[in-house]
């Protein structure tokens, strides 16, 4: 999705619906600032046995981002792999190094 400049971005709400006598249903969505009074208006209409709104998380997004960079450096061929033979290595100097602490 393109925005009009990197000042833009979406506003990220994730809500949790509970219908009464019935499972509970997630929905998330990307609501633009011109109708986000409007929803939040027609959502404040239902009793809270019938919706419930829970704010999403604040790490979602920086998290969301971090990814979406990692992928990209991996896409673009910047992202630095290891074998597992010198991951098995790092771990093992990690609890050498820490072991006496138990």
């Amino acid at each position: 999705m393109k925005y009009p400049d990197e000042n833009c971005l979406p506003v990220n709400l994730e809500f949790h619906i509970f219908v009464k006598k019935s499972n509970m249903h997630n929905v998330r969505l990307k609501v633009n600032d011109t109708i986000y009074d409007k929803l939040m208006w027609l959502l404040s209409k239902f009793s809270k046995d019938e919706i419930e709104i829970i704010p999403e998380a604040s790490d979602f997004s920086k998290n969301q981002k971090y990814l979406n960079d990692e992928l990209n450096d991996i896409l673009k061929g910047n992202a630095n792999f290891i074998e597992i033979d010198e991951t098995e290595q790092r771990l093992e100097n990690i609890i050498a190094r820490h072991e006496d602490r138990i």
